[in-house]
């Protein structure tokens, strides 16, 4: 810290400055003696002298530096008289500038004192030991105790990670702040880098989200209720049309089938978009639950083509997928095909028109590999960090409807899964969404899993 930092600096200067006084009463006392000793003259001359230096040099070893020794009718005591002047004068100097040092160090760390207890979030700074050194008022009252009660304590007195995680290694982790349950907190720690490098130091950030978790959960309610409302006269107007194009009503024209079909599929991107938010909100409150069952991915993945290609034959998008062995996986058959219809979609809405669309099917140690591959605008690499984010969305460079929330989702899923979902890109050539599942043999299945 630099309240350390600033303690070593006075202390060390103050130690020269004592050192630099003994040094300059040793000389002096060897100069005496050689003084005396190349002199014939008799040493009664010299008693007052020695006299003023004696009291002159005990003066400036207890802190006096104004002390100057005067000159005597002794011409050979001029070149030491000056000689001790002139060092007691460059004592005098280095005392101003480490006062003046000192003064302005004291500044400086009044100042940062100030910033520290200023700061809206808790710092703590604790030892290799997790006993706290430092913290701000905040922390006394987020822990209510006072401050000389925090100190010499260990941290885990007062917080507990969530998921067992080390207090050194928490980034942005929720915590348990032992005197506040009803509140939320989250907390990141970083080591001081310091010279010391054997008694470590690090610093903890701890931050009340309890009113951001609220504003979240608040806007979380809303949307889910807003989108459950909209999804019945979705529904309700997704049967009428069909019941249109059954001709239950009368005769339609070809003219009117056209619209009708137009309007069936706008309405069921509609209602896919109202169901990917309640799925979101629903991964987000916990209560995803996957009914796994044994999928052979040949058949299950044509059946996925067949549904999409109405979409990609639009953009003229051929649908490519061939594979050679069938394989088995142990999966939510609903969520997965969820998952690979939004990657094709996602390939055809940003693919090149009038190009393949890949989907592969391959085997790695412990895993099999779902491919999806398109030909087309890519993804830049200050966006492909973020694709997974929760409301991201490219949509809105290419004027498109998205919620953000298709590959988030997608994302929970496949983690739900104990798999992982991966992308490469490369802008103007190609993006390539890569599913990983567990292979069949390296899963422990469990009755009604």
């Amino acid at each position: 810290m630099p309240f350390e930092v600033i303690s070593c600096f006075i202390e060390e200067n103050s130690l020269f400055l004592i050192h630099v006084l003994n040094l300059f009463i040793l000389v002096t006392l060897i100069l005496l003696f050689f003084f005396a000793r190349q002199t014939g003259k008799k040493w009664t001359k010299y008693d007052d002298y020695l006299g003023i230096i004696t009291k002159t040099i005990n003066s400036v070893r207890y802190g006096d530096l104004s002390k100057k020794i005067d000159k005597m009718d002794i011409p050979s005591s001029v070149q030491l008289t000056d000689s001790l002047n002139r060092m007691i004068e460059s004592l005098n100097d280095r005392e101003k500038m480490i006062t003046e040092y000192q003064n302005e160090l004291h500044k400086q760390n009044k100042f940062l004192e100030a910033v520290f207890n200023s700061l809206s979030d808790g710092l703590i700074v604790i030892d290799s030991d997790y006993k706290i050194l430092r913290a701000t008022p905040k922390i006394s009252e987020w822990f209510n105790v006072s401050k000389n009660d925090l100190f010499s304590k260990e941290i885990s007195n007062f917080i507990q990670p969530l998921l067992g995680k080390k207090i050194e290694k928490l980034k942005d982790d929720d915590v348990i702040v032992k005197s506040d349950l009803s509140s939320n907190f989250t907390a990141s720690t970083m080591e001081l880098k310091l010279e010391d490098k054997k008694n470590k130091r690090f610093i903890i950030i701890l931050k009340n989200v309890t009113k951001e978790r609220e504003l979240d959960s608040l806007k979380e309610d809303f949307v889910a209720t807003l989108t459950h409302d909209l999804k019945v006269p979705i529904i309700a107007e997704t049967n009428m049309l069909e019941l249109f194009l059954n001709e239950s009503f009368g005769p339609v024209s070809e003219k009117q089938q056209v619209a009708l079909k137009n309007m069936q599929a706008s309405n069921k991107e509609l209602l896919d978009l109202v169901q990917i938010v309640l799925e979101t909100y629903k991964i987000r409150d916990g209560k995803i639950r996957l009914y796994k069952d044994n999928i052979m991915l040949k058949g299950f993945i044509e059946e996925i083509i067949d549904e999409m290609k109405p979409i990609a034959d639009k953009t003229k998008n051929s649908l490519e997928f061939n594979l050679p062995r069938d394989i088995r996986v142990y999966a939510d058959r609903i969520q997965l095909k969820r998952v690979i219809k939004n990657l094709i979609q996602n390939a055809i809405s940003y693919g090149e028109p009038d190009s393949p669309i890949e989907i592969s099917i391959g085997e790695i140690p412990k895993y099999i590999v779902i491919a999806v591959k398109d030909y087309g605008a890519g993804i830049s690499k200050d966006d492909i960090d973020k694709i997974f984010n929760k409301y991201y969305s490219a949509a809105k460079k290419f004027r498109k409807i998205g919620t953000g929330l298709g590959l988030y989702l997608a994302l929970q899923v496949i983690k739900a899964h104990d798999g992982e979902l991966t992308v490469e890109s490369e802008e103007g050539k190609y993006t390539e969404f890569m599913i990983k599942l567990p292979a069949v043999e390296n899963i422990n299945l469990h009755y009604g899993e």
